[in-house]
């Protein structure tokens, strides 16, 4: 069976939307708009210290607004009407201190298909912790049995491809993305 590993911030959920959402309530005089976020991290977008965006970033992952935030309707359809072809990881790049509550969401919305979770810690200044592996790119290399590995960052996508693994970068405002959610689902659909 294919097995398809997919990044859980921004590609089975639309965590930077929902944080930016939830940010711009507190920041009315803001005028970027979501779509205008060609940048991520955003800081320097929105004004702020990247330590700034951090702190509220993981805020709002430890707050009950990442529960209750939705997956991405379109992956969300899809998994519906494919998931059952295909074997499912979740790899995601997130602090330890959230590693437990993106786990939680994952496994609430997509534990349907989702079996395993895994995660290579984002730093965060004063944190120190084992280090396993340095970027998604290793972890899968490890496992070995990935087919197709999903994320929205370009240099996870370009690491993975340079392992040997078939990636697909996932369309978000910061990547450029020449293809759209409903190809790349497509593309998916026919690995």
């Amino acid at each position: 069976m294919i097995t398809l590993a997919w990044d859980t911030d921004d590609v089975l959920n639309d965590l930077m939307r929902s944080w930016f959402e939830h940010w711009l309530a507190e920041h009315p005089g803001c005028r970027l708009s979501y779509e205008s976020m060609t940048a991520n991290p955003p800081h320097g977008l929105l004004g702020i210290s990247k330590k700034e965006y951090l702190a509220s970033l993981d805020a709002f992952r430890l707050s009950p607004l990442f529960q209750k935030m939705e997956p991405s309707p379109d992956v969300y359809e899809w998994f519906v009407r494919h998931g059952d072809r295909f074997r499912h990881v979740a790899l995601t790049a997130v602090p330890l201190i959230a590693a437990s509550a993106s786990a939680q969401w994952v496994f609430k919305h997509f534990g349907r298909w989702i079996r395993t979770f895994h995660f290579v810690p984002s730093k965060r200044a004063g944190k120190t912790i084992s280090e396993y592996d340095q970027d998604k790119a290793e972890v899968l290399q490890r496992f070995g049995n990935v087919d197709l590995f999903i994320d929205d960052n370009k240099e996870h996508v370009s690491a993975v491809q340079k392992a040997g693994i078939k990636a697909i970068l996932f369309p978000r405002p910061w990547n450029q993305s020449s293809m759209s959610v409903a190809k790349v689902l497509e593309e998916i659909e026919s690995v």
